[in-house]
């Protein structure tokens, strides 16, 4: 018998409440729990971060974060990231730029590129490339998201700049024991 948890959640500005078994990540609970399938799931292992969503501000793999750890805390999925049904200009950079291609990698790659973006509004080439770092393309679609990175960063502010606790690190390629304790 697996006893479940309430947790209480917001996400993409919206409190939710959701019982959650022990052993469910954040994943499970945003896809299964919370219908937003815009995270996608692929290694299960933190390797390709195709499952990236903020926690607090901080970039993660969801894959990786039981979903009890994330308690109390404000989360942003892909589906956050558009503005009153307008895709914000990160959105519209990738489209512009053919960096969606297949698209099974972009939810992952849009939200590290969000948080990128948050601390470091104008990144050089070698700062998108390494903000970038935790997630993987199989497309090889690599040039054009980072074109659409910086063309984004070009245009301005492509995010409304967060508050920063800790420097811009992309935590989806690095293990943190205070989100996902190994």
């Amino acid at each position: 018998m697996t006893l479940s948890q309430q947790i209480e959640l917001t996400v993409n500005g919206r409190r939710r409440s959701v019982d959650a078994a022990p052993h469910h990540t954040l994943l499970d609970v945003l896809r299964d729990d919370l219908g937003l399938t815009g995270t996608k799931e692929c290694c299960l292992v933190g390797e390709c971060g195709a499952c990236t969503v903020l926690i607090d501000d901080r970039s993660v793999d969801s894959c990786l974060v039981l979903a009890v750890e994330a308690d109390g805390s404000e989360v942003t999925t892909v589906e956050g990231l558009a503005v009153d049904g307008q895709l914000s200009r990160l959105q519209q950079a990738f489209l512009d730029t053919g960096a969606a291609q297949c698209g099974f990698c972009i939810p992952g790659q849009l939200v590290a590129a969000h948080a990128l973006l948050s601390t470091t509004p104008r990144p050089s080439r070698a700062e998108a490339e390494e903000g970038l770092a935790g997630n993987l393309c199989r497309c090889a679609g690599y040039e054009q998201i980072i074109e659409a990175v910086l063309l984004a960063a070009e245009s301005g502010p492509a995010t409304t700049p967060r508050r920063s606790v800790r420097e811009a690190v992309d935590v989806a390629a690095q293990p943190d024991a205070g989100v996902a304790p190994q």
